[in-house]
This record gives structure tokens, sequence and C-alpha cells, in this order.
């Protein structure tokens, strides 16, 4: 496929795609709202060394991403659409950077189905329109493989090393050390397939770990001198926590991620399984290459298939390897060197059909949830399917026109595969900005959106404000809590209000404790029993599946 001016192509398409409508539906509770709270309060405090949820030290992750959101909150407001964009226009140049790798290291036909692809793939399209760190993590750990792969075959290897070892630390940067160890893990599996160091300087990789260590020293070294040890001694041990327990109810079973894989990035995923142990022709640059992406895949698959704590975002840096391998194979198809196989066929009619038959069904839930509602065992499930969203039957034609879509293009592709290809990737990613912009609002609305609102008619006042039973970040973000003045919030004790093991002394003293001001909590319409049953709150209100409460008397001094 020839083109002319093909980077302003696609940085206008990708832009088309990834930055309209990012602010039209809430941010999702945890990771969303997680970082974007950590830019606002970042601004509010006026510190942008270190991070804060609640105004209170936040260990989890570094600060790179969150000084972007910073970056755009400063420019656009504190809203959604600027929390989003880091990642929106990470997938811009990460297209850009697609293009330009692939036809690096293969061709331009291999380049324009490698981001074509991964614009028209599930997960990856969804990705760059969040507000979540790991596109930008992956950008920076994809970048620097690529300029560990140009040390053996590009002349002045040591420009390639400082590059490998900036995006390394930058990496570090953005998520922590689990850049480190996906790259050393990697580099150690192609030194094995690669029987030792042919082709590389040591020199190179001694390049590599110096500038990755200044670039992370200069904010790590500049905490460490500010604050002490404290933040190095709670963010190490919570990254030990992730491997080692798990976190946040994430347990799930080992299989977990290669059914993500699988599934979320749809239709990719199925084109990987045309592979064949005989390799297509290519140069010796272009299969060193392959050998990379096949290690980043696997290295990155079965680390976070061991580790304890399973979250979807985690196997999220094996999509630019597993769009490349299946572009590969594509292109082997498009060339007319390989038939297209039944088991690959049957995998995409499946998948697809699947999708198809989700999004049809999701208007006829909202029309029929009355109907529905008794079949489901989960009272809070029920309640929120109380919300009142607007639906009409012919809503369902988008599912029913993909399940057609997908059906023609498979089908077609074993007769011509390169018009049905492209005409593939056109319906997903057609269907995939139908979701994001029509169905994900209506679904969000069921799903936090009673408690958003409840949070944000708060804005502005001077009150407290917490959850009970449950664990959000939207409390914080939508009510634009400010740092409290009365010292006892951020440092009361169990002591201070009596004992309850099931209680935060935090919230046993908003709960019991002498107050400043009023006080207002929202629990699950399925705890709410217990909070009820205190002689210190009132209910004022319930909506969707949630349960409001104020703090009515005094207790005794």
């Amino acid at each position: 496929m020839q083109l002319r001016y093909p980077y302003l192509i696609i940085a206008l398409g990708a832009a088309l795609l990834f930055l309209p409508f990012l602010g039209h539906v809430h941010l999702f509770d945890w990771d969303e709202i997680n970082f974007a709270e950590c830019a606002r309060e970042m601004i509010s405090s006026k510190d942008y060394l270190r991070m804060q949820i609640d105004f209170m030290p936040f260990y989890e992750k570094p600060p790179l991403f969150i000084w972007l959101q910073v970056l755009c909150m400063k420019t656009l407001g504190i809203n959604e659409y600027a929390a989003r964009l880091p990642d929106a226009l990470t997938g811009i140049t990460s297209l850009l950077c697609l293009f330009y790798i692939g036809r690096k290291v293969a061709n331009e036909q291999l380049a324009w189905i490698w981001t074509i692809l991964y614009a028209a793939t599930w997960l990856p399209h969804l990705y760059f329109k969040s507000g979540i760190i790991d596109p930008v993590f992956n950008l920076f750990i994809f970048l620097a493989f690529f300029q560990v792969y140009l040390l053996r075959w590009k002349p002045n290897p040591g420009i390639h090393a400082v590059w490998a070892g900036l995006f390394i630390g930058l990496a570090v940067l953005t998520k922590g050390p689990v850049a480190i160890v996906i790259s050393g893990i990697s580099l150690v599996g192609y030194l094995l397939l690669n029987k030792g160091f042919k082709g590389f300087r040591w020199l190179d990789f001694a390049i590599i770990a110096g500038v990755a260590l200044l670039s992370t020293g200069i904010w790590f070294g500049l905490e460490y001198i500010l604050h002490g040890p404290t933040f190095l001694r709670e963010f190490i041990a919570y990254q030990a926590g992730l491997f080692g327990q798990n976190i946040a109810d994430h347990a799930e079973p080992w299989y977990y991620h290669p059914i993500v894989l699988l599934i979320g990035c749809f239709p990719a995923s199925l084109f990987l399984f045309q592979f064949k142990k005989k390799e297509p022709e290519a140069s010796a640059p272009t299969k060193d290459f392959t050998r990379w992406m096949w290690i980043l895949f696997w290295v990155v698959l079965i680390l976070f298939s061991i580790v304890k704590t399973k979250i979807v975002h985690y196997s999220s840096l094996c999509y630019f390897p597993l769009c490349y391998l299946a572009a590969v194979q594509i292109q082997q198809l498009l060339q007319h060197k390989t038939k297209l196989k039944t088991w690959v066929v049957a995998g995409l009619l499946s998948i697809g059909s699947i999708f198809a038959l989700l999004i049809s069904a999701l208007p006829f839930v909202g029309l029929f949830k009355d109907k529905i509602t008794p079949y489901i065992a989960d009272p809070f499930a029920v309640a929120n399917l109380q919300a009142s969203v607007s639906w009409h039957w012919t809503e369902c034609l988008w599912g029913i026109g993909y399940l057609l879509g997908i059906w023609i293009c498979v089908f077609g592709m074993k007769r011509q595969f390169t018009r049905y290809f492209y005409l593939l990737c056109g319906l997903q990613i057609l269907i995939i900005q139908v979701t994001l912009t029509h169905f994900v609002p209506k679904v969000e609305a069921y799903s936090q959106g009673a408690a958003v609102d409840y949070f944000q008619s708060f804005e502005g006042k001077d009150v407290y404000l917490h959850t009970l039973g449950y664990k959000s970040y939207a409390i914080l973000f939508y009510s634009k809590k400010q740092k409290s003045e009365n010292p006892a919030y951020y440092h009361s004790t169990i002591s201070d209000v009596g004992s309850s093991p099931i209680l935060e002394a935090n919230e046993q003293w908003l709960l019991y404790g002498k107050l400043d001001k009023p006080a207002y909590f929202i629990s699950k319409i399925t705890d709410a029993e217990e909070w009820r049953r205190l002689p210190t709150l009132q209910e004022i209100g319930q909506k969707n599946g949630f349960v409001f409460f104020k703090r009515i008397n005094e207790p005794n001094k």
C-alpha cells in the first residue's frame, strides 16, 4: 500500500479516532479516577514532586504519568477530557511509531497492516481513550526494545544504547521497577536464543544501565533527599506485594491473561494462530525483530500469569508484539503464500459473534429489565438496573449489523482476502467507536452514575464525605475535595474513639468522634443494613443501589 504522506494520514486518522468524546463519560473507579485524583491533588496542593490521595502520601506509582495529566489539566481544566488526553496523544504517537518501525524492520505493506490492525483491535483501541498509566508505560518499554534491536543492525550503536536507557528510565518513572524486570528477563531470553552477545558490545549495555539509572535517579534521588527513604521503602514493598500476594481482590486463575488476550485482542489474536513452524522468508534483521517480539510477548504473558495479582492492564504490553506477529501472518495471506486456516475462521466467527450478540442484547436488557431482574441474585446489580436510561429497540441494529458484517468479512476473506480484511478492520473501528461513544455512557449510568451525582452535589461544600463498606476514588475527584484543616481527620487513632476492628481509625472518627462540620456517607445497598443500625447515622435517601446517610447526633463526651 503506497500512499503519499503516510505519517500525516496516520496522525490525522488517529486524531479523529482518539481525541473526540474523551470527556463524554465519567472516569471509572478505580484506576482512571485514582490517577486523575493524584493529578488534581498535585495541582491543589502545589506539591508537584509527591503523589497524594486524600492529601496523604500515595506510594503505589511514580509521578511521570501524573505529571502528564497535570499539564493537560493546567491547560484544559480539571475534567475527564484532560485526564484521558495523555493516553489519546500516546495513541497517536503509538500508531506513528508502529508504521515507522514496521517499515524499518520489514516493509511498508507490513507497516500498514500492523498499524491498521492495532487500531482495529478492541483493547488496544479502548486503552487509548482511557486515563490509565499502561499505554504510556507500554510505549516506553516497546521503544526501548526497538532501540536494543537497533544496537545489532544499525551504525552508531552508542546512540541507540542511550535511547534504550532513556526509554527504560522513563518506563520506570511511569510505573516502577516492573520495567526493569520485563527488560531484564527478555534480554536473558534473547541471549540464550542468540547463544551469547554475538553482534552486541558490552559497552552498550553498560550505557543502557547507566542512562536508565541516571534518568530514574533524578526524581528518586530528589525524593530521597527531600523526604527520606519512606517513599522508596513503601513503594518497593507495594511492588513486591503485587508479585507475591493478591492485592485488592484481583486473584484470578493462571489462564486469566491468555483469555483476556484471546477475546480482548479480537481480531488480531485469531490471526496469531496462522503461525507455522516454517518462518516466512525474511532478511536476518527482520527475523531478529520477530524474535524480539516473540520474547516480549511470552515474557509478559508468563510473568503476569505467575503473579498472584491479576488485572486486565497487566498483559497490555502484549498488544504490540501480538499485533505485529499477527500482521506477519496476515501479510502472508495478502501475498497468497498461505491459506486462511479453518480453525482461525471458526475463531473469528465465534468471538466476533459473541461481541455482536452482547452489543445487540444491551438495549433489550434496558428495555425489559423488569422481566430480567427476578433472575439476578445480586441485589446491588438489580438496584443498579433501576437507573433511568433511555433505550430504543433500534439500537440493537448496531449489534445485528456488526454480526452480519463479521460473517460477510470472514467468509469473504476465504475468497478475496485483501479486500475483506481491510473491510473487517473498517468494521471493527466503526463498532469500537460506536460502543465507546454510545453504549459505554449508558452502562456507566447503571454502574456508578448515581454515586457520581451524589459526590458532585457536594462540590464546593465544607463537609466530610466518606464511603462505607467499599472503596472509591470518585468520592474525592467528583466532590473536588480539599485538604481538611482539622488535624484529627488525618491523625485520629482507634483509641481516640473506642475500638471497632471492622472500622479504620479515620472512619471511626467520622462516625463517632467530635466533628467540626457535617458528615455525609454512602454505602452499597447490600451493606446498608449494618449502617442503618448505627445511632449516629440517619438515612437521607437511596438511588440505584446506593444508600446515603448523614451524621446526626454528637457522641457522648
